[in-house]
């Protein structure tokens, strides 16, 4: 068990950062006062989070790796268990981030992910990366 969780995390990460790279190098036709930015939102499952935890993580974890801005928003989520085959529903939140593609933006991620994953006990974080054109 430890050693497959291991193999799924290593993996988890190499995903993660090609993901990143991969999605950097994409070009994309911008329109108007449009930048070509990436987009990850990140998906926190919240089963035994409380809405204070959750709000202390936020501000101590989150904010301060991207104090230019983000966005929140309450989800529902559900996964399949890989032992049980069970489906379990949860509370979930999802973070939007846009950010620039040539900055520190994978280890910021990884940061946060890991983080969350500690101070929760949760086996994962979900992440998806994507370019998208964007404008404030």
């Amino acid at each position: 068990m430890v050693k497959s969780l291991r193999i799924f995390f290593t993996a988890a990460a190499l995903l993660l950062t090609l993901t990143v790279s991969a999605a950097a190098q994409v070009s994309l036709q911008c329109s108007g006062e449009q930048k070509p930015w990436m987009v990850a939102e990140l998906l926190f499952g919240r089963s035994h989070v409380s809405d204070a935890a959750w709000d202390r993580f936020l501000a101590t974890e989150v904010t301060p790796r991207f104090p230019d801005g983000l966005t929140v928003y309450d989800a529902r989520g559900q996964w399949r268990n890989p032992q049980t085959k069970t489906i379990s529903r949860e509370r979930s939140k999802v973070v939007m981030i846009a950010m620039p593609p040539a900055d520190d933006s994978q280890a910021r991620l990884s940061a946060i992910i890991e983080a969350y994953k500690t101070r929760f006990r949760q086996q994962s974080v979900g992440l998806i990366v994507r370019p998208s054109c964007v404008s404030f």
